[in-house]
């Protein structure tokens, strides 16, 4: 194959994969996905686990946030699929300190108990993650 048949196909390829890329653009430009913030109190399942956020609690010292799980026996590492959305990045549950009440989680009841997170001076968004799915909560949501 001559020098000249290469450099037009490799033009042809590349023109190939700019359209290609421009028709995905207009694709994902027009999907409209759509994240749903539950109002707090409200009760979402995840896989097998059925969990809700009552109470935000935001205090110089720390973010508390007041959960129900059930659904699932778990002896420890209740508080691990927690997560808190405030300025600008996501914490983990704050494990290492006291005030933690999640420590077990029976399947038999409804479990009541507070996350411990790191201050947090904007609005926070409580996040809980299990079996590949995140439901959202926030405070003043409709």
């Amino acid at each position: 194959m001559s020098t000249r048949k290469l450099i037009l196909t490799a033009l042809l390829c590349g023109l190939a994969i700019l359209i290609a890329g421009g028709i995905k653009l207009i694709q994902v430009a027009n999907d409209e996905a759509e994240v749903q913030v539950l109002a707090l109190r409200d009760v979402a399942t995840l896989g097998d686990m059925t969990v809700s956020v009552l109470d935000i609690d935001r205090r110089p010292e720390a973010t508390f946030v007041t959960v129900t799980m059930t659904g699932v026996d778990l002896t420890s590492g209740a508080a691990d699929g927690w997560r808190l959305l405030a300025d600008g990045r996501v914490q983990v549950p704050d494990a290492d300190s006291e005030g933690n009440g999640c420590t077990t989680v029976s399947a038999a009841s409804v479990t009541r108990c507070t996350v411990r997170f790191e201050p947090a001076e904007s609005a926070p968004t409580v996040a809980y993650v299990r079996a590949g799915e995140q439901r959202q909560w926030a405070a003043g949501t409709p």
